[in-house]
């Protein structure tokens, strides 16, 4: 049986859709993509229930992003879109919470460089889960919703995907295999904003109305503290 510390463990990258939403492109002065893009997470930032606060490095500005994230069950190399067993491809479905420095991020877009740093701090990957597949019948009719301190920020359906999820995993298979274990994370709709030490953020899904009780998730914020402060490249 699937674990959260299981999934971890057998996690050898996380590849994350960006702008899948188009207000969410809107709120970030974004182009929208003619097609999908992706960037790499690292599985070191995954943040388990049991773990603690998610931990703001000093300096940095840091966002909230929540998400749908599928678990790949098995090998997938060029996926076709078209093809219907695309399901197969996955063995269960994650929440996830992409935290950004959006400041980080911002410099590396002006700059050209790459986001990794902003993306791939130790506990930027908060997780809820798993949940089984036969709970979420429609990964493409899912509410989404996230609140800091009790004020709901983002709350959406996974219907305003831009590219739906075989869409997506063809076009990462394409590029490079997704691997069992591996973990994509589909993209987060609008209402994303930062949150400082001693907010408290609580997420989860609803499918049909009803909360999906292994998708709640309570995660605290600090201070990180230790040496390391982000100064501009």
């Amino acid at each position: 049986m699937a674990t959260l510390a299981s999934i971890r463990s057998n996690c050898r990258k996380v590849i994350c859709i960006g702008r899948n939403y188009a207000d969410h492109v809107t709120e970030l002065n974004n182009q929208r993509p003619k097609q999908p893009f992706f960037f790499l997470k690292p599985s070191s930032s995954i943040l388990l229930p049991s773990e603690g606060p998610v931990l703001r490095p000093s300096g940095v500005t840091l966002h909230f992003e929540i998400e749908l994230g599928l678990v790949i069950g098995k090998t997938v190399r060029d996926l076709k879109e078209s093809d219907a067993s695309w399901q197969d491809a996955i063995s269960h479905y994650l929440l996830c919470i992409d935290m950004t420095g959006r400041n980080v991020q911002n410099e590396a877009k002006k700059k050209g460089y790459p986001w990794s740093i902003a993306k791939g701090f130790d506990t930027f990957l908060p997780l809820a889960g798993p949940i089984a597949k036969e709970k979420i019948k429609d990964p493409h009719d899912v509410e989404l919703w996230l609140s800091v301190n009790g004020d709901v920020k983002q709350q959406d359906s996974t219907e305003l995907m831009l590219f739906q999820i075989p869409r997506q995993l063809s076009d990462i298979s394409k590029v490079m295999t997704l691997e069992q274990g591996d973990i994509v994370l589909t993209g987060t709709p609008k209402g994303v904003g930062p949150v400082v030490t001693g907010d408290v953020m609580e997420a989860g899904m609803r499918i049909g109305g009803k909360e999906v009780e292994e998708a709640k998730m309570r995660v605290e914020v600090k201070d990180r503290g230790g040496d390391y402060e982000y100064a501009e490249t």
